[in-house]
């Protein structure tokens, strides 16, 4: 097995069809299928599954992926020891989810390329913290941008504390801040029953014996604005989606007592690179917000 077996693996597991996989590694297509067949026939077991026009990883190919990209990564490493920076052509991948992404996107990452313009940095977009989870677990990003908690085999590093506020329509009787005991009888966008996050708003909710009306219970975030701009309720969310609800004409509160949560960079049990660990030190350093 050598490097470029480890890039082919790699990219075939990123890309999930063959053709993306050759396009992105500047080979024909077939001949990225024979070099995947040899090293399965070299190895001894199957790395990918067809699945109609893509592939799949094997649970056998998912050992090799993650060993391949820590290989891939450390050969990185050895490359900038010579001259003490990371080397040219390095990638960092963001895991963020949207309601942190703006911050990611017009703070952090301006800040961090200014620093590092050798390095590609690309933003995994994902729907919550599960998929930034499921993103970082998977490899499919070196590091993540979330809210806690997170499941306990992720190391994770404390960056901000984001405000909760209340968005609603325009003309809704609130006064602001809005008294926490004020929800009681609220119509609101929920997350759905059961979801990990709908229990963290029952949890605040039983905390301060109030009982909102769930009018919209959804786990498609892209439509929680949507549903307020409609006049069907209002939504609890953080600070940093204030200025994209303001500029659709929704209103934004605080809330009394404030309620805030702790966002945080996280990122799997294994050594970090150079470039995730400039990253991460940045940020322990910055604000997200």
């Amino acid at each position: 097995m050598n490097l470029q077996q480890l890039r082919y693996v790699v990219a075939t597991a990123e890309h999930r069809t063959m053709t993306d996989a050759a396009r992105s590694l500047y080979i024909a297509q077939p001949a990225l299928s024979r070099a995947i067949r040899d090293l399965e026939r070299e190895l001894g077991m199957t790395l990918f599954a067809r699945s109609g026009r893509g592939v799949v990883v094997t649970a056998q190919g998912r050992r090799v992926v993650k060993l391949a990209r820590e290989a891939l990564d450390a050969v990185h490493e050895i490359e900038a020891l010579a001259t003490n920076t990371p080397s040219s052509g390095a990638e960092l991948r963001v895991a963020s989810t949207p309601s942190l992404e703006p911050g990611l996107a017009g703070r952090l990452l301006p800040a961090y390329v200014a620093e590092h313009p050798d390095v590609r940095v690309h933003i995994v977009r994902c729907e919550g913290r599960d998929a930034v989870v499921n993103a970082v677990r998977e490899q499919r990003a070196d590091l993540g941008l979330t809210d806690l908690p997170v499941p306990t085999d992720l190391v994770s590093h404390p960056v901000e504390r984001q405000e909760i506020v209340l968005i609603s329509p325009p003309g809704a009787d609130l006064p602001d801040p809005v008294p926490l005991t004020r929800l009681n009888g609220l119509r609101l966008v929920l997350p759905a029953p059961g979801s990990p996050r709908r229990r963290e708003f029952d949890h605040i909710f039983a905390t301060y014996g109030v009982r909102p009306i769930p009018a919209v219970e959804s786990d498609e975030r892209g439509g929680w604005l949507r549903a307020v701009r409609d006049g069907k309720a209002s939504l609890l969310w953080y600070r940093g989606m204030a200025d994209q609800a303001a500029r659709t004409g929704l209103v934004v509160r605080s809330l009394d007592p404030q309620l805030k949560k702790i966002i945080a960079v996280v990122h799997a049990r294994k050594r970090l690179t150079a470039v995730a660990q400039d990253f991460l030190t940045m940020a322990e350093g910055g604000s997200a917000a």
